[in-house]
């Protein structure tokens, strides 16, 4: 039952506010989920025993606060094609859906501007790089990096 919820708040924010792109409507909807179900209880898997980021993803989503998250994680095409190029894919099958040349010099596949951060095969300290876009009215946001 998760898509078709998810699809009628991809709706109603596209309604609210026709501006903002898919990836920040994505965003929008991730990064304001809770961890918290809605008897404000943490989120059990099929074992009703407390999930893991494994089993819920970003969480349960809370459609008043995706109408106003602030900030929001955006891509476009040209961040989506050059992850292909990470990726390993090549110029001419990338070209099959439009007509692109990789960069010689590719973005490191942590560095894709995503709500959620992955980092493979970590054996040593990494910098990982987000940019944010302000959708909401100006304010301070401060980060914090939680160990899970």
């Amino acid at each position: 039952m998760s898509c078709p919820h998810i699809a009628g708040i991809v709706s109603l924010l596209k309604a609210l506010h026709p501006e903002w792109t898919p990836s920040a409507i994505k965003s929008a909807i991730m990064t304001t989920a809770s961890l918290l179900d809605n008897m404000a209880e943490p989120i059990k898997n099929s074992f009703m025993v407390n999930a893991s980021p494994f089993s819920y993803g970003s969480g349960h989503v809370w459609p008043s606060r995706a109408m106003d998250p602030g900030l929001v994680y955006d891509l476009d095409t040209m961040d989506y094609l050059n992850f292909l190029c990470s990726l390993g894919y090549k110029s001419s099958q990338i070209s099959t859906f439009k007509p692109y040349k990789c960069p010689s010099n590719l973005t490191s596949l942590m560095d894709l501007n995503y709500p959620s951060i992955t980092v493979p095969n970590l054996k040593e300290p990494v910098i990982v790089v987000r940019r944010l876009k302000n959708v909401g009215t100006l304010g301070t946001y401060v980060a914090h990096v939680q160990n899970r």
